[in-house]
């Protein structure tokens, strides 16, 4: 479907015209019911530290804007899971954490887009959390030290949902609330208005190193309120549920890895 995105965007449009016109006509989803995720990404794009409270909370030093560039990393599309399956926790890992995003979903692809023309790429928004294992984004058996891709890519490691919401419904992307809870404590609450790099501005960056393909999934960064700026990590019976308004929310339960 993403990639026959201009063709389908209209019937798309018509047909929730056509609900809405005719009302609240629905059946419930049964007891137990578990969504799969909406889609599987070609690839995942992930913009780092791209609200300045919580690169403080990292303890991360940022240049001014006008004098940098987003810092994009990627994440593995085999960790994506549905809006209700459960986050395993690898045994090696003690320091899970949470990380509530806004997820754009690119449906026209292209290469060197200029941010004014740059939204008009995307298809939908979704949410995603960006869970991590922060002992193991470090290494001290290299150089480098840094291992993001070991860190953020284990089986799991990205809820995703509940849906895709066509982008015409959503309107500015820069406006919409993001919150997380864990067991019902709300842990993170800012808004998309507090990124540092618009949605347009990182789809126009990405743009200008690869082209851009339809399902392509670009997480846009993370507010301040993850475990790592207190010390609280995820632990074997938590819920953590990751909310975009005008998008939706997942519940995702974290779950040990099963033996043998």
């Amino acid at each position: 479907m993403l990639d026959r995105w201009l063709d389908v965007a209209p019937a798309l449009a018509a047909l929730a015209e056509n609900v809405a016109a005719a009302g609240p006509k629905y059946e419930p989803l049964g007891t137990g019911t578990q969504l799969c995720e909406p889609y599987r990404p070609i690839r995942i794009f992930a913009t780092a530290s791209n609200y300045v409270e919580h690169a403080q909370e990292m303890g991360t030093v940022l240049a001014a804007k006008s004098e940098s560039q987003p810092y994009v990393f990627m994440k593995a599309d085999s960790s994506v899971i549905g809006p209700d399956a459960a986050v395993i926790l690898p045994e090696r890992a003690q320091k899970v954490d949470w990380e509530v995003e806004l997820a754009a979903v690119i449906g026209i692809g292209g290469r060197d887009i200029p941010v004014e023309k740059a939204l008009d790429h995307v298809a939908a928004y979704s949410v995603i959390n960006d869970i991590t294992s922060r002992d193991l984004t470090r290494r001290s058996d290299f150089p480098f030290k840094f291992d993001w891709f070991r860190g953020k890519s284990f089986d799991t490691f990205a809820p995703l949902g509940p849906w895709l919401v066509p982008a015409a419904c959503i309107g500015d992307p820069q406006s919409l609330r993001l919150t997380l809870d864990v067991n019902g404590t709300r842990k993170q609450d800012d808004s998309t208005g507090s990124m540092i790099f618009s949605v347009a501005e990182q789809i126009s960056y990405l743009s200008s190193i690869l082209t851009l393909r339809p399902g392509d999934l670009i997480a846009t960064g993370t507010p301040d309120g993850v475990g790592m700026g207190t010390g609280e990590f995820l632990n074997c019976g938590d819920i953590v549920t990751a909310a975009v308004e005008k998008v939706g929310a997942i519940t995702n339960p974290i779950r040990s890895m099963p033996v043998g």
